[in-house]
């Protein structure tokens, strides 16, 4: 991958509470008062819920708290007492995501693609797959692969091995690039928020096997793609990004899945970014994403 020029080191926190007057300059005036230059500042309230969400970033140069006492020394002075649910991310540490793929490869060569470049500061430590047919892709960009044939008798033991897997490999999400596996309950409990899917429409029109032939038949003149954390209410998990592609009476169903194909790339490649960047906060089954 390309050479990345050294960034600062930073923290991020993310984090929602009810909504308070003072409360950003209280939160801002922990990171001034220990040395902090915020670097990176974005806040959104829901006055209907009165919640109160902000994504920080700051430079740890000067910071006075050092960086493993950050997390206890804000639980203690004030996550107890604003009720705030939080996470604090550091820049320097590489994200490991693995890859689940079945035999349709256009998101899978996207997304290494731009890991290969350098676009992203991620790990790609393995590929898995519920068929063999990619693993010469894998190959080729210097990836393990590891194949787990599925059947509905044998779901619940694979799914065991893969979990050990990933375990094995420190992986800290996953994303499913057109993997067309149903993912069970106790598989998504393990990494909650933290699997990424691409559905082929707006959800939840047209969903099926075969999408593009059902919105030929209805004529329609835009086409989508949605890309969301995964659930156990299927294809119901909080949206990360959508996008369309304008079409008309003269396009085919070729034509169609080509452009949707397109769309499922770069909606979940925007997906994944904004994972990696730790700009996406969940909250109940809605996502915050802060730019």
């Amino acid at each position: 991958m390309m050479e990345e020029i050294q960034r600062p080191a930073t923290a991020i926190l993310l984090m929602h509470c009810p909504d308070s007057p003072g409360i950003l300059a209280t939160l801002t005036g922990f990171i001034n008062v220990n040395g902090g230059n915020i670097v990176y500042l974005d806040q959104h309230v829901d006055r209907l819920k009165n919640v109160f969400f902000m994504r920080i970033e700051w430079d740890l140069k000067n910071f006075v708290i050092p960086k493993e006492k950050i997390d206890d020394y804000f639980s203690t002075l004030y996550a107890f007492k604003y009720n705030i649910q939080y996470r604090i991310y550091f820049n320097d540490y590489i994200p490991r995501m693995a890859l689940f793929v079945s035999k349709m490869s256009h998101c899978m060569y996207d997304i290494l693609a731009r890991y290969t470049a350098g676009e992203w500061k991620v790990a790609i430590p393995v590929i898995v797959s519920n068929h063999p047919d990619m693993e010469v892709v894998a190959k080729r960009f210097g990836i393990d692969f590891r194949y787990f044939p599925i059947t509905k008798e044998t779901k619940e033991e694979q799914e065991k091995l893969e979990l050990g897997l990933l375990e094995e490999y420190k992986i800290d999400f996953i994303v499913l690039a057109r993997y067309m596996q149903v993912v069970s309950e106790s598989f998504i409990k393990h990494f909650p928020n933290r699997i990424i899917n691409i559905h082929h429409s707006f959800l939840p029109a047209f969903v099926g096997a075969k999408p593009y032939h059902a919105a030929f038949e209805r004529g329609v003149k835009l086409i989508g793609a949605t890309s969301h954390y995964v659930t156990t209410e299927l294809d119901a998990g909080p949206i990360i990004e959508q996008d369309i592609a304008r079409v008309s009476h003269k396009d085919t169903v070729e034509t169609l899945i080509r452009k949707g194909k397109d769309l499922e790339k770069i909606v979940l490649s925007r997906a994944v970014e904004k994972h990696i960047d730790r700009k996406i906060l969940v909250f109940e089954n809605k996502t915050i994403i802060f730019n």
